[in-house]
């Protein structure tokens, strides 16, 4: 198959690149530095040329509500559009699981409007809503940090390899449009704080953790509001799996 992955060159893009080719497929990468802009369609036509499936892997930096909705929908819309220009047969998004029990996060109404977008588009499609990704943790307090210091919220996630969900995309993105597909989550809740502390040890990194509420995530995260549902796929690598992974690079 010939299949579009878009965000190609990011953290979860690059890996559904590498298992799509590692399976034969032939892949077109679309990313900005590749020549193809989603934002203003340039090179899109071209790069969805004889396209079966698209997967949808982009992300945004940690931007305001109305900037993070307006590039999703942006791109979101041009992707669709040119899709069913090219006859795409079936759209994947990556999504996140509970963006629609938080209302006030930035990023999760930029996800919601992709989400809407291809429910209402053109294109068959799945929705693939994930867990928080095992290197999360150490994102999050990368964006506060300063002279050793980090605050960061005491979320509850499941979190998930970046390898194991680009593995799924892959997987979604070979088969039939099938809407929304179950959440897929990693095996164990992890509290987000304890993630970044031991993600920082791995790393051989010593950082202070302030755990608090008053951030990018608030009180209305709290609870069991990030976790996986019921209709669960739990992928196979732990975040201890993980940790060791990390601590043989350092």
């Amino acid at each position: 198959m010939r299949i579009a992955v878009a965000g190609a060159t990011g953290n979860i893009g690059s890996r559904t690149v590498a298992f799509l080719e590692g399976d034969g497929h032939e892949v077109v990468r679309v990313s900005r530095s590749l020549g193809v802009d989603l934002v203003t369609g340039e090179g899109l036509d071209q790069a969805l040329t004889g396209v079966d499936a698209v997967v949808d892997a982009i992300s945004a930096p940690p931007v305001s509500r109305e900037e993070t909705v307006e590039l999703f929908g942006t791109t979101t819309a041009n992707l669709l559009a040119a899709e069913q220009r090219a006859g795409v047969r079936h759209h994947v998004l990556l999504s996140i699981v509970g963006v629609h029990r938080v209302p006030g996060n930035a990023h999760y109404a930029g996800k919601r409007e992709q989400e809407r977008l291809v429910e209402a588009g053109p294109v068959p499609w799945t929705i693939v809503p994930a867990t928080q990704f095992h290197d999360f943790a150490e994102m999050v307090a990368s964006w506060t940090e300063q002279d050793g210091v980090a605050t960061l919220a005491p979320l509850l996630v499941q979190p998930i390899a970046p390898s194991d969900i680009a593995a799924v995309l892959a997987e979604v993105a070979l088969g039939e449009p099938q809407g929304r597909y179950a959440d897929v989550a990693g095996p164990d809740p992890q509290d987000l704080v304890d993630m970044a502390r031991r993600t920082h040890q791995a790393r051989g990194r010593e950082v202070k953790l302030v755990p608090t509420w008053h951030g990018v995530f608030d009180a209305s995260m709290a609870g069991d509001v990030m976790l996986p549902g019921e209709r669960v796929r739990i992928a196979p690598t732990t975040f201890e799996q993980w940790l060791a992974e990390q601590a043989q690079k350092y």
